[in-house]
């Protein structure tokens, strides 16, 4: 009878094992990135009785359970948190703890720390690459991610600038409209230009490009620039030709003591022209320009692909790292060592860092979440049949115990 015993057993310790990994995944419904642990069963080498045509083969039972992460996609959830991410596809992020030990995890809810860290909600430092010049390179390698809180952009002077505008061709002779627009000198001082239109006549305007004379040192010209636009019978300007662009513009002796600054305005995208003239009323479309003021940044995001954004002041978006990912080939050889975290075994693979989308990874999506893989309803269903194991297993206890009992009474009645 003590085979009996010791397989029911056998049966109890694994049911008791598939048990505690479904309390466990039912726990982590909710976890962010968590992966649903299934549970499998082996049976135990078989024992022969007898020989020859009437041997047979008892079994001694079940092997303890195995249990092992089920490594499929999670449903990707949109959040708005500006440090979320989430994997779409294969590949881990890698964190670094305190004792700079490099883990790997699917739980994208990152934050700053007070020193600008890009970290995990536990406190792990989130593993990329610097952008030099807003350039990434991710063959290098990885560090910890920081963001450059409390940092100043110098300003950017305006060297190009254009106007989109359409001037009234029903206008009266010697109608007028004025166009403004605001550059940015090397101090980061703003400068509002004024572009004057006068019609002279039939599809001809002459302009005028003038800079406030408060902005100019003591004698200095607010005149900049002058010309005339002419434009074909369909609308469309004809002088000065593209090939004619673009318009020089120079700004000397600056009040504030800047660098005197030459801009071209751009009279046409390409070949066709940014200013029309039709029967329609005068206006301006936009005004485009490429300076800028000296700007603080503002708060720092992730983008689609890992890319860690800083926004400043002035608007400038400037790309100042990247995450990295961790591509495994037997994800479930890895050990979880808690708070969402994995750590490779003597039994990993290679593990190779790279950017998003490369090399079989998958993508980065900004400001979402990988939902746990757990599904309720599979997880009861799994409850209940293991339950019912045990329950079998102790029923062949109490009755291999009986029959123990019944035979010690055949001894002494």
């Amino acid at each position: 009878m003590s085979a009996a015993f010791s397989i029911a057993l056998s049966a109890l310790s694994a049911d008791t094992t598939a048990i505690n990994a479904v309390g466990n995944n039912l726990a982590n419904l909710n976890t962010t990135g968590y992966k649903s642990v299934d549970v499998n069963f082996e049976d135990l080498m078989s024992l022969s009785l007898g020989t020859g045509a009437n041997s047979a083969q008892v079994g001694m039972g079940v092997g303890p359970a195995g249990t092992f992460a089920s490594y499929t996609q999670g449903t990707v959830t949109t959040t708005n948190e500006p440090m979320d991410a989430a994997i779409q596809g294969q590949g881990f992020f890698v964190v670094r703890n305190s004792g700079g030990q490099t883990l790997y995890t699917r739980d994208g809810s990152f934050k700053l720390d007070g020193s600008g860290n890009v970290v995990t909600q536990t406190g792990e430092f989130v593993q990329g690459w610097a952008a030099v010049n807003g350039t990434v390179n991710a063959s290098g390698a990885v560090s910890n991610l920081t963001a450059p809180l409390g940092t100043t952009v110098p300003a950017i002077v305006t060297t190009t600038m254009g106007i989109t505008a359409n001037l009234n061709s029903a206008t009266a002779t010697n109608g007028t409209f004025s166009a403004p627009i605001q550059v940015y000198d090397s101090l980061g001082t703003s400068h509002t230009l004024t572009v004057n239109f006068t019609e002279t006549s039939a599809n001809n305007w002459n302009y005028t490009v003038t800079v406030p004379a408060a902005d100019l040192a003591s004698g200095g010209d607010p005149k900049i620039a002058s010309g005339t636009l002419t434009f074909d019978g369909k609308g469309n300007l004809s002088s000065p030709a593209a090939s004619d662009d673009p318009v020089a513009l120079k700004i000397t002796g600056l009040a504030d003591g800047a660098a005197d600054m030459n801009i071209n305005w751009n009279l046409y995208n390409g070949t066709n022209s940014t200013i029309t003239q039709y029967a329609e009323a005068s206006s301006v479309g936009a005004t485009p320009q490429n300076g800028a003021a000296a700007g603080q940044i503002q708060d720092v995001s992730l983008e689609n692909g890992g890319l860690l954004v800083a926004n400043y002041s002035n608007g400038q978006q400037v790309t100042i790292g990247q995450l990295a990912l961790a591509s495994i080939p037997n994800p479930d050889s890895m050990v979880s060592v808690g708070n969402n975290n994995l750590q490779s075994s003597a039994f990993t693979g290679d593990i190779a860092l790279g950017a998003a989308g490369s090399g079989g990874r998958g993508q980065i999506v900004a400001n979402s979440l990988e939902s746990s893989t757990v599904d309720m309803a599979t997880q009861f269903t799994d409850m209940l049949t293991y339950e019912r194991g045990y329950q079998a297993a102790s029923r062949v206890i109490t009755t291999s115990d009986q029959m123990v009992q019944d035979t010690e009474n055949l001894i002494h009645p």
